[in-house]
């Protein structure tokens, strides 16, 4: 496993770029825990030491990969944009989102690692400008689109932010101890209790964790589109 990647294309000279695709290959396969500087390296067939001209250490690193996944959403959203540029604000809006989410469920992780960095990527602004534009040549206001992007929140980059998180910033929810946990309360949380019961075995959709599956996600934005429409009214 370690020598596949740099056997692959030996000569091939190690760039930032190549060095993040190569960590998204892995991440996706094997999760974020198995990513370190050591084991990227052994995947490229290159000197640790190497890796850190173009990439700053593990935090360094990490960035770099929200900011691949965040361009991966730009460029998704830009072709939605492409096919949808004579639709209405929220045709345009779900497209973006919903292309947004396409890639997200290519990289599950993605999710809890981007609401876990403190930066944020110069991507999101730009995306997030887009969405504004869409609002506003939809009739709403600026004061409307602000508290528009506050109500979408997460969900304009194609996941759910989840109430209940049991787990590390990883992104899966152990739901095994979730369940044991709210099981040991059921007395004092009957109506949680019960809830969670009824939802969390509830998985034939693709899902990104144990409060975001397709269903519910396209069910909230309609939710949320239906509301933007009465402010216009």
């Amino acid at each position: 496993m370690g020598s596949r990647m740099g056997a692959k294309n030996p000569r091939e000279p190690l760039s930032r770029d190549r060095a993040l695709a190569a960590a998204i290959a892995l991440v996706d396969t094997e999760g974020l825990a198995a990513l370190t500087m050591r084991r990227l390296a052994a995947e490229l067939g290159v000197e640790a030491m190497s890796l850190y001209y173009h990439l700053p250490g593990k935090e360094g690193l990490l960035d770099g990969l929200v900011e691949t996944v965040i361009a991966e959403i730009e460029t998704a959203a830009g072709h939605t944009e492409a096919t949808t540029a004579d639709g209405d604000w929220r045709t345009r809006l779900g497209q973006r989102f919903l292309a947004a989410r396409t890639v997200m469920l290519r990289h599950p992780w993605a999710p809890g690692l981007l609401s876990s960095r403190p930066n944020v990527p110069v991507g999101v602004y730009t995306y997030y400008d887009a969405i504004i534009a869409t609002l506003l040549d939809g009739g709403f206001s600026y004061r409307i689109a602000h508290r528009a992007l506050h109500a979408f929140g997460s969900l304009a980059l194609g996941f759910a932010q989840e109430v209940f998180r049991p787990a590390s910033a990883g992104g899966e929810t152990d739901v095994e101890s979730a369940e044991a946990e709210l099981a040991a309360m059921a007395e004092a949380l009957p109506h949680l209790t019960a809830m969670v019961a009824a939802e969390v075995h509830d998985a034939a959709d693709p899902t990104l964790g144990w409060c975001d599956s397709q269903v519910e996600f396209e069910f909230t934005l309609d939710l949320l589109f239906d509301g933007l429409e009465r402010t216009r009214g």
